[in-house]
């Protein structure tokens, strides 16, 4: 058995995924409370409200208890690049821009879990940081890699780095998801959202309030209306171009106002994915941007995952940002398929982990 903390857990994209591959999430620890109902909703682990920089290794050896090995797992935020601070009305500095990393470091020297795995920009790579987090897992064989999530069925093209490290022998991340399904189909954005209701631009989905689609301007429309699905603004007429686009630093961004294509894989979803104008997050079709249930759809959240209580008014800000923020489900499932491998070849055994056996017990 596998038991994880995963600190600065959002909503619960990586606590999702590890828990659908069998490891067995105790608690997620996040000080924004917008993640409580989501979190909870969808798995079986508490959520603690609390700032990681005031969490002590000894509370997550609590969590963890004595029986099986311990995770600790995370994606911790990295200014300017999340709105960790902002949540708490600070904004950030050059001093603090990378903290949050280095915290999630001390939790793993305090703590000393058998496994640690972190999710992060790969923008971290290159800056000091992430040399000291390395060095600070002395005790730990480690694999890092930045990797292209289509490889595990992520249908966007959303770079990140993952970091797996083990007490117990080399780790490394599976090489892409056939090794996990070999019939998953291709990720593409036709196979994640095409089923869902048809919506005008300002129309919402009577039985879905995530799937609800902003409006838009008359000028918007126009604009929507004249792209194509890959295509960019440099292909309208001069009328509709923006007037930023007109100079040389609007020249570097032409997929801004785009539609994604059908048949291949979306952007990045970010946190204002749900806005035409901030990327090409324009339905491929549709005069509109995506929704925030198409949003989660492309992140690989289930159609089923309850993003809010019944009833209560969708803010699209702050699911937005939420969303935009996860670590996407099939990367979790990925990392937990790969630390049930590690399992199998350190205890001897052949072959990939069966997630219908018996979890080889702790050597501690």
């Amino acid at each position: 058995m596998i038991t994880c903390v995963d600190v600065f857990c959002g909503l619960g994209g990586l606590t999702h995924g590890l828990s659908r591959r069998g490891v067995r999430v105790v608690a997620g620890i996040d000080l924004d409370p917008e993640c409580r109902f989501p979190y909870e909703a969808n798995n079986e682990a508490k959520f603690l409200e609390m700032d990681v920089r005031k969490t002590s290794g000894e509370h997550l050896r609590a969590l963890w208890g004595e029986d099986g090995y311990s995770l600790l797992a995370g994606c911790a935020p990295c200014q300017p690049f999340s709105n960790y601070g902002r949540c708490r009305g600070k904004q950030p500095t050059s001093k603090t821009k990378w903290d949050l990393v280095a915290d999630f470091g001390r939790l793993a020297r305090e703590s000393r879990p058998d496994f640690v795995t972190m999710e992060n920009v790969p923008q971290l790579v290159g800056h000091r940081v992430f040399t000291d987090l390395i060095s600070s897992l002395h005790e730990y064989q480690i694999w890092w890699q930045v990797i292209d999530c289509v490889k595990y069925r992520v249908p966007q093209t959303r770079k990140r780095l993952v970091l797996l490290a083990s007490r117990w022998g080399p780790v490394e991340l599976i090489s892409d998801a056939s090794l996990i399904n070999e019939r998953a189909v291709k990720p593409t954005v036709r196979a994640a959202i095409s089923f869902l209701k048809p919506l005008r631009a300002g129309e919402s989905d009577p039985n879905d309030s995530l799937h609800a689609a902003c409006r838009l301007s008359s000028l918007n429309l126009k604009r929507i209306r004249a792209s194509t699905p890959g295509g960019t603004w440099r292909e309208w007429r001069k009328s509709l171009v923006a007037k930023c686009h007109g100079r040389g630093s609007g020249e570097t961004y032409p997929s801004v106002y785009g539609r994604m294509e059908w048949d291949e894989p979306s952007p990045t979803i970010t946190t204002q994915s749900f806005g035409y104008g901030n990327g090409r997050f324009g339905h491929p079709d549709q005069d509109r941007a995506i929704t925030l249930r198409e949003a989660a759809l492309l992140q690989t959240f289930p159609s089923s995952y309850r993003f809010l209580p019944n009833g209560e008014r969708v803010r699209f800000s702050v699911l937005g940002r939420l969303i935009g923020n996860a670590v996407p489900v099939n990367i979790g499932e990925a990392i937990a398929h790969s630390l049930f491998n590690h399992l199998s070849m350190i205890q001897g055994k052949r072959g990939h982990y069966d997630e219908t056996s018996t979890a080889p017990q702790s050597p501690r």
